[in-house]
């Protein structure tokens, strides 16, 4: 995909000015990486009188489906076919917009040492996009680039095929800008404007998008006639983010309106006070329901497998009931961590004796796990490769044998809840699977029968009548019965 950028001069303010506003020194040609292939920039023409700066994007299509996960993004998104058949290494959007903010990181500032009154003025400029999709035409780009100060704004759709003119126009045009503005302003615009029009982006839209566009819009996109839409779709639809976008550029119209800063106008609470009641964070919430079901089972004596960085450790030791706390983790720098968490080295001698990190794995029986009260696996076993899993459970069930064992895992079904999280993605890269309410009762029901215990199931969080909880836990009991049995079978 292709842009350029032109602009005239004189002898006083030559042309060739452009290289120094964007960084790139017009005798040499530059290459540089992006997560998607590699851009270039070259000067076609570089002279006193005229000088244009040319950004080629070429594109890895097998980068592109790699990162994009073979979900479409990136390719056409109404299209089963997008990871093999697409538009995105010929026709400018989101891959270009990125692109452009990447090589010309400083001129979008308005940011040039060099030549500091000379960015901050505005310049002749032609922009040239030779293939635009474009999602409602001709007509749509110039409703987005008419009002920002554009002299020119010309289009031209491009046929579905030149040999055969009855089929009409494709969705892509031939876009030329001409007008004297400011060269950060410009590439400002080009960088919402290309996804924009495009109506897709090859990304997954988090919630920091929204600052994203309110920084590149700033001083045209508040005020713009299309300013919903151009937010709206600049967010990929989704509409909580484009509420809160929407909120913030009113708020900043409104200060603009009464030359004030937004934070005079934005004043209606105190931050000093605390109005609201904050939610609980769901390692909290989870945290909270291990600790009741422990002091529910009568546990003094706990393990704590997979323990990470020490949070539940931690969470146990202030509760004196728990009288030995054992945490293990396989990973040498998480107990690091969780020492330093939980001050071992200031701790006081009384408090020391109660607590103790091991490093081992839980897929190993160890002889050291023996004999304890309960047990508890908070968010590990969805880290392991589903065919180590039967080696953990007969480490946990099978040979260690607490009286009580406490898993948690997260709820998948309750993924679609997650703003942020894209779809067909587990919570945390690290996750080999995360099971359905039912997947995971029916894994701890055979758990519990093959190894002699009974079972019960708690929901951690909001427990929506959908999709369930964001996690679920299992209690397991051990059948005393079955225990003397096996032991005087052992005998």
């Amino acid at each position: 995909m292709f842009l350029t950028i032109s602009t005239t001069g004189t002898p006083e303010r030559p042309a060739t000015d452009l290289g120094f506003l964007l960084h790139k020194h017009p005798d040499r040609a530059q290459t540089f990486s992006t997560s998607h292939g590699t851009a270039h920039v070259f000067y076609p023409e570089a002279s006193a009188e005229r000088c244009t700066a040319a950004l080629l994007l070429e594109v890895d299509p097998v980068a592109l489906v790699r990162r994009g996960k073979g979900k479409g993004r990136g390719g056409a998104p109404d299209s089963a076919l997008a990871q093999y058949v697409n538009d995105r290494p010929y026709a400018a959007s989101s891959l270009l917009a990125v692109a452009l903010s990447s090589v010309f990181k400083s001129a979008l500032r308005g940011v040039c040492t060099a030549l500091p009154g000379r960015a901050e003025a505005p310049m002749p400029l032609r922009v040239e996009v030779p293939a635009l999709p474009a999602r409602g035409g001709a007509e749509l780009v110039h409703k987005l680039f008419g009002p920002l100060g554009w002299t020119s704004v010309e289009v031209e759709p491009v046929a579905l095929d030149e040999k055969f003119p009855q089929w009409g126009d494709s969705r892509y045009v031939q876009l030329v800008l001409e007008g004297e503005l400011r060269l950060a302003d410009a590439l400002r615009q080009l960088y919402v404007l290309l996804p924009v029009l495009d109506d897709a982006k090859h990304y997954w839209v988090a919630p920091d998008e929204v600052d994203k566009l309110l920084r590149a819009g700033e001083g045209w996109l508040a005020e713009h006639p299309e300013q919903k839409l151009i937010t709206s779709r600049y967010l990929s639809r989704r509409w909580g983010l484009t509420r809160q976008a929407m909120e913030r550029l009113e708020l900043v119209r409104l200060a603009e309106t009464d030359d004030l800063e937004v934070e005079a106008v934005d004043n209606a609470v105190d931050e000093t006070t605390d109005t609201e009641d904050k939610p609980v964070p769901l390692a909290e919430q989870r945290r909270d329901a291990i600790l009741e079901a422990l002091r529910g089972a009568g546990a003094s004596r706990v393990l704590d497998l997979g323990c990470g960085q020490g949070q539940l450790v931690q969470a146990l030791l202030k509760d004196v009931r728990f009288t030995e706390i054992v945490g293990v983790d396989v990973s040498v720098r998480a107990l690091t961590i969780a020492g330093r968490r939980l001050k071992l080295d200031r701790m006081g001698e009384r408090q020391a004796a109660r607590v103790m990190l091991l490093q081992g794995s839980l897929t190993y029986t160890d002889k050291r796990l023996a004999g304890y009260d309960a047990a508890v696996l908070s968010e590990v076993i969805e880290h392991l490769d589903l065919p180590r899993l039967p080696a953990l459970e007969y480490a946990v069930f099978g040979s260690a044998r607490p009286q009580t064992v406490i898993v948690t895992t997260p709820n998948v079904e309750y993924n679609v809840r997650w703003e942020t999280l894209p779809a067909g993605h587990v919570r945390h890269g690290d996750h080999r699977f995360e099971w359905t309410r039912a997947q995971f009762r029916a894994w701890a029901g055979t758990v519990a029968e093959r190894d002699g215990y009974g079972v019960e199931f708690v929901a951690v969080g909001p427990d929506d009548p959908e999709v369930g909880p964001p996690t679920q836990m299992a209690v397991f009991s051990r059948n005393d019965k079955t225990e003397t049995e096996k032991e005087a079978k052992a005998a």
